[in-house]
């Protein structure tokens, strides 16, 4: 049925039972898991541009949050192997979650992108609505949403 499939992840208790869904369905098919956690490119602060960062900074900031992310892609590849599934890790940065997951299906060729109905942050909420809804809106592959 499914050849590859990509399961998106923020490491919160929602995005777990979409993980643990995503590796029920990639054994039941025999389908590869591509595991994805995006990670902002660069730190934010509520009013932009009012906390100057050194370069220093910024990298250490980053490499915090690529540390934190490959974690959490760790245990879903521990999870994946328990269930004989075959899996990749990939962190991703960038500011817009659901044009990354978008990019990463493409890359990967998954053919079903997994996720959970979350994803909503901030003031874009309120004029973009959630990553998930952008994702359903603009992915070419089917989307499967868990709440």
């Amino acid at each position: 049925m499914y050849k590859r499939i990509l399961v998106a992840t923020d490491g919160s208790t929602l995005s777990k039972k979409a993980i643990a869904s995503a590796i029920e369905l990639a054994a039941l098919s025999g389908a590869e898991l591509v595991a994805v956690k995006v990670t902002p490119r660069y730190p934010q602060s509520y009013f932009e541009g009012s906390l100057p960062l050194t370069a220093t900074e910024v990298s250490k900031i980053e490499k915090g949050w690529t540390d934190g992310a490959q974690k959490v892609l760790d245990a879903v590849v521990k999870a994946a192997k328990a269930k004989g599934v075959t899996t990749k890790a990939v962190v991703v940065k960038s500011d817009i979650v659901s044009d990354a997951l978008i990019a990463a299906a493409k890359k990967h060729k998954a053919d079903l992108i997994v996720m959970a109905s979350h994803g909503r942050r901030g003031i874009k909420r309120l004029l973009l609505g959630s990553e998930t809804q952008q994702v359903l809106t603009h992915a070419t592959v089917p989307v499967l949403v868990l709440r």
